[in-house]
């Protein structure tokens, strides 16, 4: 396996700081991520600060004056997210801009941007040392609208309701975007106070991707970034699903296409040796347009509008996605239960398996192409508590054997089966035509 990435990583006040030198790409990423524990308490205040710190800093006092600056950096992008893995939500801030050392005459665009996304992070705008009253007012206002849009996409709200219901007294069934009953009670005092708490509790690990490794720029990280971080790098929490027999929970709502959503516990996380094995099973049964879901259940028997599965890395789920019509509901699950006992039962071939491995590497390397990309399959190693480089996992998925796909398959527990689908007098209705 050829390719890999070199990555130099180095203590500054309790951040982890990374380099991935890179001669790939013209521009450089930096991103900044604050991780902590899922928590239902602070999960509003988080979600709300990823829309307020995008509203300029002290240098530029609003949104428009920093996508001015931003556009005099050579059309810098700067974007702040947040997201769960596992029982983990991460901030991350991020700053693309261009390598001057491409540039004729420029030599402080760097330079420049390390500033300014300190800035973003550790300077916002504020009015008396805390948010101003109108910036949060409107900034609720953005946070509703998205947590409302949820509803009207019924494939992610179908997805968030399985969830709800698979972990239900679990730390992944919280909300990543927060809630809007919670929005009410956060006002200027608390989401800078919280603000402050993030700052200084969060576990916090610096990424730097592109054409740029030099002692001048860890000298330029340092001196811009002097504030003392936690060091409380504790592991991740871990939680032990609870006992039930596996249920079904359905939902009506006035919807055209039923939504059929399942969720299995594969007891396999990111540290596990059977973690490659997974991704190959996950592949096998629904992870491409060759799985067995696609081209069974869509393909063969016309059940579905689509049919996919992916697995959650850090919490050790296997989801499983379909769009179909409300009375082929039993007909689609049986075909669905079906595919699972095929896996089980080593239904597929040395040349799907390989197949299905080279489709796997590729996306791999796929990802490797973005900046974007290499910084989250490396952040990876972080979340996980478990060092692993994009050759050792790309070794690791061409090392899989059949038999290591089998025991994966037999490990597989189904939890719930949520189905979205529409009310009885509409079915009726439809059946009556």
């Amino acid at each position: 396996m050829k390719e890999d990435i070199a990555t130099y990583t180095f203590d500054h006040n309790g951040m982890k700081v990374h380099f991935v030198p890179t001669k790939k790409f013209k521009t450089i990423q930096f991103a900044v991520k604050f991780k902590a524990p899922l928590n239902r308490d602070t999960i509003t205040e988080r979600s709300l600060l990823t829309f307020i710190l995008e509203q300029g800093t002290k240098e530029y006092p609003s949104e428009r004056k920093l996508m001015q600056y931003l556009d005099e950096l050579y059309g810098a992008v700067f974007s702040i997210d947040g997201q769960k893995k596992g029982n983990e939500h991460i901030i991350t801030f991020r700053l693309e801009v261009a390598n001057d050392k491409y540039i004729a005459g420029e030599q402080s665009i760097v330079k420049q941007a390390v500033k300014l996304l300190h800035d973003l992070i550790f300077a916002p705008y504020q009015e008396g040392g805390q948010f101003p009253e109108k910036v949060i007012s409107r900034e609720k206002r953005t946070l509703t609208d998205r947590i409302e849009a949820i509803k009207d996409d019924k494939m992610s709200y179908a997805n968030m309701r399985l969830i709800d219901e698979m972990c239900k007294n679990e730390s992944y069934g919280i909300h990543a975007l927060g809630y809007i009953e919670d929005l009410e009670h956060i006002d200027s005092v608390s989401i800078s106070e919280y603000y402050q708490t993030m700052l200084k509790e969060n576990m916090v690990d610096f990424y730097i991707v592109g054409d740029v490794y030099t002692k001048e720029l860890r000298s330029t990280i340092e001196e811009h970034f002097k504030e003392q971080f936690s060091r409380n790098r504790l592991p991740t929490l871990k939680e032990s699903a609870s006992k039930e027999k596996a249920k079904e929970v359905i939902e009506t709502q006035q919807v055209n296409q039923a939504k059929l959503h399942i969720g299995y516990r594969t007891n396999i996380t990111y540290e596990d040796e059977d973690y490659f094995a997974l991704h190959v099973f996950n592949g096998l049964f629904g992870g491409f347009p060759s799985s067995k879901l696609f081209m069974n259940v869509r393909e063969k028997h016309s059940l579905a509008y689509y049919a996919a599965s992916r697995i959650e890395s850090h919490k050790g789920l296997l989801l499983v996605f379909s769009g179909i019509e409300s009375e082929n509901y039993k007909q689609a699950k049986d075909i669905i239960d079906a595919q699972l006992k095929a896996m089980i039962d080593g239904s597929f071939t040395e040349r799907e398996l390989d197949n299905i491995k080279a489709l796997i590497i590729s996306d791999i390397k796929e990802t490797l192409d973005h900046l974007t990309g290499t910084i989250e399959l490396l952040y990876q190693q972080v979340v996980g508590q478990k060092i692993m480089s994009p050759k050792d996992f790309m070794e690791g998925i061409m090392n899989v054997t059949k038999a290591d796909v089998v025991r994966v398959a037999e490990k597989l527990v189904p939890d719930t089966t949520y189905l979205l689908t529409s009310r009885k007098e509409e079915r009726n209705e439809k059946e009556n035509v």
